[in-house]
C-alpha cells in the first residue's frame, strides 16, 4: 500500500469522479484507475463504482474514507514537521450555501489568493447537508452554512460563528412591499414569493413564518444569488438574511432593496465549519483565520 493510492481515492471523492480527479492530478485516467485497482486487490474491496458513464467512489469506499483520511492526516503532520511545502501549495475547497458572498466570501478569497498565490481555491455552491457530508468525507476543507438561533450544532465539526443577522424581505424598489416600513405575513402572501428549495435554512424559516399558508404564487430556487437575480428581474420577493443582501452590487445599484419582517426577531447565523482533525493544513488554517478576521471587520462597519 502506497500513500499516493490513498491520496488518489481521496481525490476521486473530492472531485466527484475518476475523470475529474485524473484531470486535477494531471494523470491519465487509465493510470489512475490501475493504481486504484492495485489498492482494491490488496484490500479486497471495490473502492470505486465503475459504470459506462464513469467511475466514482463506491459505498464500500465511503465506509473506508474516515480511515483513509486519518492516515492522510498523519502523513500531512509528518510532512509539516519536515517542513514540506506540500501543505502550503495545495488546493483548498470551500463549500458554501451562497450567503454573504459579496461582503465576506469574495473579499476573503481575494485576500487569501494574494497571500497564497500557489494555492488554488475552489468555491462550490451546495446545500448544507451536502457541504457537511463533503467535510466529513474530505471533499471540502471548509464550509459556510446558515443556522437559525437555537439550532443544535452537529457533532464532528469545529464551528465558528462569523455573522449574525435578521431575515429581511428582498424586493424591487417599485414593489408595493417597498412602500411599507415593515412587511407582515399578509402583505408577503399577496405577492409572488421566491423561496429557497428544501434543504436551505431559509426554506425552513419561511415555512415556519407562513404557518402553512400559501402565497399568491411561488417560485423555488437554489441559493441567495439566484433569488436576488429573480427579484431584480421582477419575478417577486424573497426572504434572505440581511447579510446576504445589504452591500450586494444589485442593492448598491438600487435594483433591489430590503424591508424588515414585522414582529420577527429571529437571528440567522452564518458559521464556518471544518472537520475535527488533529492537524489542519496551513492553507486551510490561514483561510479560516481570514474569514474570522474579515467577519469581525464586517460586524464593526
Amino acid at each position: 500500500m502506497r500513500i499516493e493510492q490513498l491520496e488518489y481515492i481521496a481525490a476521486v471523492t473530492r472531485f466527484g469522479s475518476l475523470r475529474r480527479a485524473a484531470e486535477e492530478l494531471h494523470l491519465s485516467q487509465p493510470a489512475l484507475s490501475e493504481t486504484v485497482r492495485n489498492l482494491e486487490r490488496e484490500l479486497g474491496v471495490d473502492l470505486l463504482e465503475r459504470k459506462r458513464s464513469g467511475a466514482k467512489v463506491s459505498d464500500e469506499g465511503r465506509e473506508l474514507l474516515p480511515h483513509i483520511m486519518t492516515v492522510l492526516d498523519a502523513v500531512d503532520r509528518l510532512r509539516g514537521a519536515a517542513g514540506d511545502q506540500h501543505r502550503i501549495s495545495r488546493m483548498v475547497r470551500l463549500g458554501t450555501v451562497n450567503t454573504a458572498t459579496v461582503p465576506l466570501l469574495i473579499p476573503t478569497v481575494r485576500e487569501f489568493r494574494s497571500a497564497h498565490p500557489a494555492t488554488q481555491v475552489e468555491v462550490v455552491g451546495a446545500q448544507q447537508a451536502d457541504i457537511q457530508r463533503g467535510l466529513l468525507e474530505g471533499a471540502f476543507d471548509l464550509g459556510l452554512v446558515n443556522y437559525l438561533r437555537g439550532d443544535d450544532m452537529p457533532p464532528g465539526f469545529d464551528t465558528t460563528e462569523l455573522l449574525r443577522g435578521r431575515p429581511v424581505v428582498c424586493v424591487r424598489p417599485d414593489s408595493p412591499l417597498a412602500a411599507l416600513d415593515a412587511v407582515d405575513v399578509d402583505s408577503l402572501l399577496a405577492e409572488p414569493l421566491i423561496v429557497m428549495r428544501s434543504g436551505y435554512v431559509m426554506h425552513r424559516f419561511v415555512h415556519r413564518l407562513l404557518r402553512g399558508r400559501a402565497p399568491s404564487f411561488s417560485y423555488s430556487t437554489d441559493g441567495a444569488e439566484m433569488g436576488k437575480l429573480m427579484v431584480a428581474e421582477g419575478l417577486g420577493a424573497t426572504v434572505l438574511p440581511d447579510f446576504s443582501v445589504i452591500g450586494d452590487p444589485l442593492e448598491r445599484l438600487g435594483t433591489i432593496t430590503v424591508r424588515p419582517l414585522a414582529g420577527d426577531e429571529t437571528d440567522v447565523l452564518l458559521v464556518l465549519q471544518r472537520r475535527h482533525a488533529v492537524s489542519v493544513p496551513r492553507a486551510v488554517r490561514d483561510l479560516h483565520a481570514l474569514f474570522v478576521r474579515n467577519a469581525g471587520r464586517h460586524r464593526a462597519e
